[in-house]
């Protein structure tokens, strides 16, 4: 339940702590005290988008706070589904509106969006508002309130889960039948592709290879010229490397005769004869190998132009045209399985239809059972309520196939009138109307509904008297087993609540500004009696105690009252 909201700087409210308790919750005040705007506050704490012009005037920023309490196990698992952790049962959380219609939220410190906020506002708050877009009004809230009656959460699931399942399986045939189809009109093309790099028999770095060996045949000459020079200067002559190396050998001999120290050099010396050596042979093996040969390098040049050719068509190298070849051999693989495939997954098709069908005959049939118990338990409660020629029904319309929410759509159809025809809700119901239709339907819902708080914004627009009487008593009832808030102008209303706060509002520095205050005792009777209007009429105030007195637990209040002096009202300018 909402524990507690904070607003600052929202309109005409400068700074608004509203304490609630569990129970019935009722804000009164004068007409344009600013009731309804705290409504808005809370509308705004959950999601609904930010308008700059509400910001306070002279104020940098709207602040809203909410702390929510009481969250139970179910609950909680539905908001960590949302990413959201409610320590201990509780989540605070603060949204700001700057003057330039900028929005920030946070939900326990951690920043988050307004997303997220609207999603945690269905779970936490049903708010139904006089001016507000009325849940009621869309089909597929009607249908949830339909299969929360009918305790169907079980078959919804197993429906949504079908046709997920069968939705899966009919993408990966038409997927597959797909890849068939345009294999098979590129089949001749793939066949080409196969066959011509098959025929080229290529082989991995190949390319590389021909390059380094068609500029070896190209430049033989002049190679072959090098390497003799590099044996000549090795090897040939009376200056030639080694045999200055033997020179050096003589010396280092005579250095280690005389100090044996410099024999450490005798190692690199012998490892330099030694690599002179092997590299003097290699050069002169290499200038007798190397030789032009025009035939080996028009057989390499060919090559290379077939390699060539096949990287201009299927890739830039030759990694690449293999690949391209496994893959069209793999789509010419295709046409020899698909056909198999294909049958395999119209049998699983075949029996996720059958499934979805078993799943939403199950879901139509809860929601048969439970149309007309509904439309029942409404319709009692609507001449109670100011409806007295109102009926309520539920259609079910069969859609041409199931879907992830059954396979009819559901309709409330409403007669506000006698003698009037049923039409869609949607049609016909006007606020006031709609607001005591749902909460008729909280009525009579209030034992399926999950979420912990309601609130209502002029639910007793356009009735009094009795009806205002029976409104309060539904309200109660409701309250019974969640929170609720209403925002009302009926005494009768007023009366039954558990904790009652009243709105007012008084210039402050030259701007309107609103208040709330919560009220007990004498001040609750003043605030009826306000109400019933005359504050400080005795009639007023003698009624006011009747009405508190007739309401389950306000007979001390009301008794307390009788021995205390008017003051002046609580709400209102």
């Amino acid at each position: 339940m909402i524990h507690e909201l904070r607003v600052r700087d929202l309109a005409t409210i400068a700074d608004v702590t509203l304490s609630l308790g569990t129970g019935l919750n009722v804000l009164t005040g004068e007409t344009g005290a600013g009731k309804s705007m705290l409504v808005d506050a809370l509308s705004l704490l959950l999601g609904e988008r930010a308008a700059s012009g509400a910001v306070r005037p002279g104020a940098g920023k709207s602040i809203v706070e909410g702390a929510f309490e009481g969250l139970d196990a179910g609950m909680r698992r539905r908001l960590e589904e949302l990413g959201l952790d409610a320590e201990d049962g509780r989540i605070v959380v603060r949204r700001e509106v700057s003057a330039e219609g900028r929005s920030r939220a946070w939900v326990n410190g951690s920043p988050t969006t307004a997303a997220v906020l609207s999603q945690l506002g269905a779970v936490l708050v049903d708010l139904h508002g006089q001016h507000e877009t009325q849940s009621l009004l869309h089909p597929e809230a009607q249908r949830d309130i339909l299969d929360a009656f009918a305790d169907a959460d079980g078959e919804r699931r197993a429906v949504a889960e079908a046709w997920h399942a069968l939705a899966a399986l009919r993408e990966e045939e038409a997927g597959l039948a797909a890849r068939r189809d345009e294999v098979r009109r590129r089949a001749d093309y793939l066949r080409h592709v196969v066959g011509e790099i098959d025929l080229a028999r290529l082989k991995p770095g190949e390319d590389e290879q021909l390059k380094v060996e068609a500029a070896r045949l190209t430049q033989a000459g002049a190679l072959a010229e090098h390497a003799q020079a590099i044996s000549d200067l090795l090897e040939e002559g009376e200056s030639n490397a080694l045999s200055a190396v033997s020179g050096v050998d003589r010396h280092l001999a005579a250095l280690e005769r005389t100090d044996p120290e410099t024999s450490t050099w005798r190692e690199l010396l012998d490892a330099a004869y030694a690599n002179l050596s092997e590299l003097a042979r290699l050069a002169a093996d290499y200038a007798g190998e190397v030789q032009e040969d025009p035939a080996r390098l028009a057989e390499i040049e060919s090559r290379r132009d077939t390699l060539f050719r096949l990287t201009q068509k299927y890739g830039a190298t030759l990694d690449e045209v293999l690949r391209t070849r496994e893959e069209s051999a793999a789509e010419l693989d295709l046409l020899d399985t698909a056909d198999t495939d294909l049958k395999a997954i119209a049998a699983r098709r075949v029996a996720a239809e059958g499934a979805l069908a078993s799943a939403a005959d199950a879901l139509t049939a809860k929601r048969k059972a439970a149309c007309d118990r509904l439309a029942r338990g409404v319709n009692r409660l609507l001449p109670q309520l100011g409806l007295p020629g109102g009926r309520l029904g539920v259609q079910l319309a069969p859609l041409a196939e199931p879907g992830a929410q059954g396979q009819e759509s559901v309709t409330f159809v409403v007669q506000l009138n006698v003698g009037l025809d049923a039409k869609p809700l949607a049609k016909v119901a006007s606020g006031g109307e709609l607001s005591r239709l749902m909460l008729a339907l909280k009525v009579v819902l209030a034992r399926h509904d999950a979420v912990p708080t309601l609130v209502f914004d002029e639910v007793d627009q356009g009735i009094g008297g009795e009806v205002g009487a029976q409104v309060g008593s539904a309200l109660a009832e409701v309250a019974a087993r969640h929170q609720v808030l209403v925002i009302t102008h009926l005494p009768q209303i007023a009366a039954r609540a558990d904790h009652h706060l009243v709105v007012s509002k008084q210039p402050r520095g030259g701007i309107a500004t609103s208040d709330v205050q919560a009220i007990h005792g004498e001040d609750r009777v003043q605030e009826i009696a306000r109400m019933l209007g005359d504050s400080e009429g005795d009639a007023a105030r003698r009624h006011a105690m009747a009405l508190l007195g007739g309401a389950p637990g306000a007979s001390t209040a009301a008794a307390g009252a009788k021995t205390r002096r008017p003051r002046g009202a609580a709400g209102g300018d």
